[in-house]
């Protein structure tokens, strides 16, 4: 190449084409997969040689790179490459590049000097990817290095003989070239479109030439094989082909300087940021961002979070008021997809302000139905989330219904929907303003075994419990839960530790007299739920909290409950401790757990009710 008198072969550089669904791909992979992993992974790419003319020359990566089984697209070259995603911008700015690209060079070389680039030339063409991604912002950052070319079969070596061209791989050129001792040619799979120049993967194609025929051959004529179809016609009239003299280089020990970095769009040596937000779909990309924040706690903080658990609940919300908004708020944010509201209320002037689902306009010409309109709310927040609204009543003991034909026949069809809602959810959350608008729930859920999460405000307390989940109905009284782990439970029971989640009391445990209106003869200030206004917001979000640790539980709702003695002891979950109730004071800025045992005569979950809800008589 020292002559003056040959012209100077020159190649044009890999474009990087990265493919919506390769970003998609990694974002699964690093929230999923690799969080704070940084080591190097494989990947996958490809390069084509029938690109129309005026096309830049592409290395293109899709969803599946990182699926180094799947099948590259027809008629197109494998590229292997290499993935360094970082933590943090900060590193990924001050990722050493000059190194990265030695290292790869030198693993290139490494296989020319030893002759396995003849076996495989996919050894002869890596490229890097070094990435940052920004979840949060629905940005990433790369920086593109191909540090030397692309791969495959897309070398090969070919022979003329009698009019006939004969083609072999390159591991086979001592049989194939034999006795010629001036020049030989090879073919190699062009993906440039240059009338000129050849495509990036002839560089460590050449490189391997002078380093293992240098010292037989003075040159190598390069068929750039480049193939396309045009209006249904195949050409390859615009392959070129050309002669180089090749380096005496031959069994040279140093490693020849690598080069390969892309350029930025600037044109600069620098990354390449790359928006996302304009290409992707919005509901898809506010499904992502929404569990972003609970899979980075897996990452490092609860490495043993279920999510799909918690995800996966069906919940049902009775009530849609200041409870009921803040429980449906909450229960987006841990990422729960299928939320159903009930109530028979409509949305007055004093709402907006307390109860977040709801604005002014809601409240006009009598107002919207709070069921439907909070369903309607959750969807405009987040369209990925199945909610659905029911405006009904709730029959309550002291609370008679008129004796017509018509009010009876609605009272048996409300029961029945009441019964189907709570038959089709996993957790019954109870967030009504009465006590006895609790009990049919209460009654219906525990003959169904369902996990019940209850929340009731005072002025300035609440309260917040689980009602005992009774055993599945085939085992007997004597019988244990389904886990063998309660045995040693229930054997330690007492009122103060240990209590098994089938031994726990419901709301109207306590109780010495049946439910009834709790509204009659009550001044307005009695009437309405009185409370600080940051009471609700607490209550609810503990609600939610208390139905996550039960979750977690591996015994779910039949989980030992926790006191407030065992604050100091190993939490029994990841997420900590798994109470019975959570019962606040405000004044005090004080919380206790207490722990009770069921009531054999409860008016809502005795073994009695059960058997009269069983037989359909309640």
């Amino acid at each position: 190449m020292g002559d003056p008198g040959l012209s100077k072969l020159q190649f044009a550089p890999f474009n990087s084409a990265l493919d919506v669904g390769f970003w998609h791909e990694l974002t699964q992979k690093k929230l999923n997969e690799y969080r704070l992993d940084e080591t190097p992974k494989d990947i996958k790419g490809y390069y084509y040689n029938g690109d129309s003319a005026g096309l830049p020359t592409r290395l293109t990566l899709e969803f599946s790179a990182f699926d180094m089984s799947a099948p590259t697209p027809a008629r197109c070259c494998p590229a292997l490459g290499t993935l360094y995603n970082t933590n943090t911008l900060e590193a990924f700015k001050t990722a050493d590049k000059k190194l990265l690209l030695e290292q790869s060079a030198n693993e290139i070389w490494e296989a020319i000097k030893s002759g396995t680039a003849l076996e495989n030339p996919m050894l002869l063409n890596k490229f890097l990817l070094l990435t940052f991604a920004i979840q949060a912002l629905q940005h990433a950052y790369d920086d593109l290095c191909q540090a030397e070319g692309v791969t495959a079969l897309p070398y090969f070596l070919i022979k003329y003989d009698d009019n006939t061209v004969l083609v072999s791989l390159l591991k086979h050129y001592s049989d194939f070239f034999q006795g010629q001792r001036t020049k030989i040619t090879v073919g190699v799979y062009d993906p440039c479109n240059l009338a000129q120049y050849p495509g990036w993967p002839l560089r460590n194609f050449l490189v391997l030439a002078a380093h293992r025929w240098s010292g037989s051959f003075q040159s190598v004529e390069v068929l750039c094989f480049r193939d396309r179809t045009m209006q249904g016609t195949r050409d390859v009239a615009h392959s070129i082909i050309f002669e180089v003299k090749l380096p005496e280089m031959a069994f040279s020990p140093d490693c020849p300087k690598a080069v390969g970095w892309e350029k930025n769009q600037k044109g600069g040596m620098g990354p390449r940021m790359v928006n996302l937000s304009g290409c992707m779909d919005p509901k898809r990309l506010a499904e992502s961002s929404v569990d972003l924040n609970l899979k980075l706690m897996c990452w490092r903080l609860v490495p043993t979070l279920d999510l799909d658990k918690v995800v996966s609940v069906k919940c049902l919300l009775l009530g849609a008021g200041t409870l009921g908004c803040n429980v449906a708020r909450t229960l987006m944010g841990w990422g729960v997809r299928h939320v159903t509201f009930v109530d028979n209320a409509k949305i007055s002037y004093s709402n907006p302000v307390r109860q977040p689902l709801y604005e002014f306009e809601d409240c006009l010409a009598g107002g919207k139905p709070k069921a439907l309109a909070a369903a309607e709310r959750l969807q405009k927040i987040f369209p990925g989330v199945n909610a659905s609204g029911f405006n009904m009543s709730i029959p309550m003991p002291g609370h008679p219904v008129n004796f017509s034909d018509v009010t009876l026949e609605q009272a048996r069809r409300d029961v029945e929907q009441l019964e189907q809602l709570i038959e089709s959810h996993d957790v019954i959350f109870l967030l009504m303003d009465t006590r006895e608008s609790r009990w049919l729930p209460a009654v219906i859920a525990a003959s169904k075994r369902k996990l019940v999460i209850n929340a009731a405000l005072g002025f300035d307390t609440f309260v917040v419990m689980r009602h005992g989940l009774k055993k599945p109905k085939q085992q007997g009284a004597g019988d244990l839960c389904p886990s063998h782990l309660m045995a040693p439970a229930d054997l330690g029971s007492s009122l103060f530790a240990n209590i098994p989640g089938y031994k726990l009391g419901c709301y109207f445990c306590n109780d010495v007299v049946a439910p009834g209106d709790s509204t009659r003869d009550r001044t307005l200030d009695q009437q309405c739920t009185v409370s600080r206004p940051g009471l609700a917001v607490i209550a609810g979000a503990l609600a939610v909290e208390l139905m996550v640790s039960v979750l977690q539980h591996p015994e779910g709702g039949y989980a030992i409950a926790s006191s407030s003695d065992d604050r100091m002891n190993e939490p029994p979950t990841s997420l900590g401790l798994v109470p019975h109730q959570i019962r606040g004071f405000l004044s005090r800025f004080d919380n206790v757990l207490p722990v009770s045992l069921a009531f054999d005569k409860c008016t809502a979950c005795s073994p009695k009710i059960w058997d009269m809800s069983d037989e359909e008589t309640v």
